[in-house]
C-alpha cells in the first residue's frame, strides 16, 4: 500500500512491489495475478480502513451532530501537515486510474456513496433531533460534505494551516446546524 500510496500506480514497478513485499515475482503472481490485482487488494483495503474510521465517527448510537463534527475534524487532520502532503490513496487512484479503469472506478464510487450515505443519515438523525438548520436537507448537505471532503485533500497537498482547514469546516457547520 505504502508503495502504491507513494509513487501511484504508472509509478510503481514490478522490482518496487517486489521488495515491498519480499516475495518473489512467482510468488506475487500466484497470490495477486499481476500488479492490478495487488493494486486492486491495496485499494480495497485502504476504502476498508477508511469506511471502518467512518463508521466509528458517524456510530449511529451517538449524538449525530458529534459525530459530523468528529468525521470533519478527521479530515482536517488528515489533510494537514505531512498527512496532508502525502495525500490520499482514493484521491489519488480517482485522478489517474478511474476515468479509464471500471473495476477503480467502481471501487472509488463504492467508497464516495459509502461516505454520502453515512453523512446523509448522520444529517437526517441532526434532522429528527431538531439540530439542524431550517431548509438544511440531509441528503443535499452529505452531498456538499462529501464534495468539501475530498476537495480538503487536493487543497492538503499544498499544506495549509491546520486553523484555516478548521475555520473553513467551522463554517460550512454554523450554515447547517441550528
Amino acid at each position: 500500500m505504502q508503495v502504491f500510496w507513494s509513487r501511484g500506480y504508472h509509478g510503481t514497478s514490478l522490482p518496487d512491489l517486489l521488495e515491498a513485499t519480499h516475495l518473489s515475482r512467482g510468488s506475487l503472481y500466484a497470490a495477486f495475478g499481476d500488479k492490478h490485482g495487488l493494486f486492486l487488494r491495496t485499494l480495497d483495503r485502504y476504502i476498508d480502513d477508511a469506511l471502518a474510521r467512518l463508521n466509528t465517527e458517524l456510530d449511529p448510537h451517538k449524538p449525530a451532530l458529534d459525530g459530523v463534527r468528529a468525521c470533519l475534524a478527521g479530515y482536517v487532520d488528515r489533510t494537514s501537515g505531512v498527512a496532508g502532503k502525502r495525500g490520499c490513496l482514493v484521491v489519488a487512484t480517482a485522478m489517474e486510474l478511474a476515468a479509464h479503469d471500471a473495476e477503480v472506478k467502481k471501487r472509488i464510487g463504492r467508497f464516495f456513496t459509502a461516505l454520502e450515505t453515512q453523512l446523509a443519515a448522520a444529517l437526517a438523525r441532526a434532522q429528527a433531533a431538531g439540530e439542524l438548520a431550517a431548509g438544511v436537507e440531509p441528503a443535499a448537505a452529505a452531498r456538499l460534505l462529501l464534495c468539501v471532503l475530498e476537495g480538503m485533500r487536493v487543497v492538503g497537498k499544498t499544506g495549509p494551516e491546520p486553523a484555516v482547514s478548521h475555520a473553513a469546516v467551522q463554517s460550512l457547520i454554523d450554515r447547517l446546524v441550528r
